[in-house]
């Protein structure tokens, strides 16, 4: 028999997995449709423009991708960043502080290698609720996982005030998410400075998952990079992550990018010519093209905003209803998300996520127990209705 990695038997409770076997002898009702809500992919068009793009570029199909991705990729990466987050000229350079990514759950997977194979079993510190990912990362090469719940007590960030001296000594890494999934919380400059001078006081590497960083109400999130700018320590010791799946409703592209420390970019640029996906070179293009591009940003963000204002006008006031400042999740407290997953299953097929399953421990135990995660990825109509069911049902 093949003796199997021990840390796999640790990773079958990914959340959709656990969604699963908890629904699997449940029925929803006859005659109503079911509307999932539990999986965040979106919903919308993509942008013409993609399609026109691949076409245009279909004689590539027949060349091997380079590792590090094409300079076009790159430049327009670098551009939208400085614009975006009004970055001084000069701070990024296309050619040592950009990697592009098949989607990022392929980079913030593989980051973590950066920092494994210590003498010691180092530690990963991953917020609670997360993003699956993280936690598969740190167990699959070698790291400890330790949770910084994320409570309503710390603004629904994660705490960065459980951690002490001994902690820090053996992080290797943090893995920070912001707009947060599942809460949508944005750090602030504030709080992002304060885990940036602990990365470069403690020498751990700092991966900022900005992949929601497009789909905001009022304000725009701010960035690490834009306050790594304005530190003494600059880009050491951080890793920002950008995508395209929520920016641009491209999803299945699987486009994204690494930007950051030079010599963390270049190990992982080296990792990923061994075993990294490599983005075809019609797809590269069309994912610069998308980059360059804003109008279609802007309506994307728009309709997401139309959504919030529904469940504003349908939810306010109950549930912990927040208007999220980013990304596109309701966090709601419905006081037992699993019960609650079932109920609006059976009585209103609506689909969605108990909190408890975006952390790694027993679901009695974890701090969003209370929680329920709804993705507003569908039409206005459709987000309406699912809402007065989830209403009429929990009301």
């Amino acid at each position: 028999m093949v003796a199997f990695a021990p840390q796999l038997e640790r990773l079958t409770a990914f959340p959709f997995r656990r969604l699963a076997a908890l629904l699997a002898d449940v029925r929803p009702p006859a005659g109503l449709e079911p509307v999932d809500l539990a999986l965040g992919e979106p919903q919308d068009p993509p942008p013409a423009l993609l399609a026109r793009t691949v076409a245009d570029h279909a004689h590539l199909w027949n060349r091997y991708p380079p590792p590090q991705g094409t300079p076009e990729f790159r430049r327009a990466c670098v551009d939208w960043l400085v614009r975006r987050y009004r970055l001084p000229e000069g701070l990024l350079d296309p050619e040592r502080h950009v990697l592009p990514l098949c989607g990022t759950k392929e980079g913030l997977f593989l980051a973590a290698a950066l920092v494994a194979g210590r003498p010691e079993r180092p530690l990963a510190l991953l917020p609670d609720p997360l993003y699956g990912v993280y936690y598969g990362a740190a167990l699959t090469f070698g790291l400890e996982p330790r949770f910084l719940p994320a409570t309503a007590a710390s603004g629904f960030l994660p705490d960065l005030d459980v951690l002490d001296a001994a902690t820090l000594a053996r992080t290797a890494v943090l893995y920070v998410c912001t707009p947060y999934n599942p809460t949508g919380a944005v750090a602030d400059r504030a709080w992002l400075r304060r885990v940036l001078r602990l990365a470069h006081e403690h020498g751990f590497l700092l991966i900022v998952d900005e992949c929601y960083a497009e789909i905001y109400d009022a304000e725009p999130p701010p960035g690490a990079l834009e306050v790594a700018a304005e530190e003494p320590g600059g880009l050491r010791h951080l890793l920002v992550f950008h995508s395209l799946s929520k920016r641009s409703s491209v999803p299945g592209l699987r486009s994204g990018f690494a930007c950051g420390d030079p010599e963390a970019i270049a190990r992982f640029l080296h990792l990923r010519a061994y075993g990294g996906a490599v983005q075809p070179l019609p797809l590269m293009a069309a994912a610069t093209a998308l980059w360059r591009d804003e109008a279609h940003v802007a309506e994307t963000r728009e309709r997401y905003r139309q959504r919030f204002a529904v469940a504003e006008r349908i939810l306010g006031g109950r549930f912990g209803f927040r208007r999220p400042p980013g990304g596109f999740f309701l966090w709601l407290d419905v006081q037992d998300g699993e019960r609650a997953a079932v109920r609006l299953w059976r009585e209103a097929a609506i689909r969605v996520l108990p909190g408890a399953y975006l952390g790694a421990g027993p679901a009695a135990e974890s701090p969003a127990r209370r929680y329920v995660r709804l993705a507003m990825v569908h039409d206005v109509d459709v987000t309406a209705r699912a809402l007065e069911r989830f209403v009429a049902v929990l009301g």
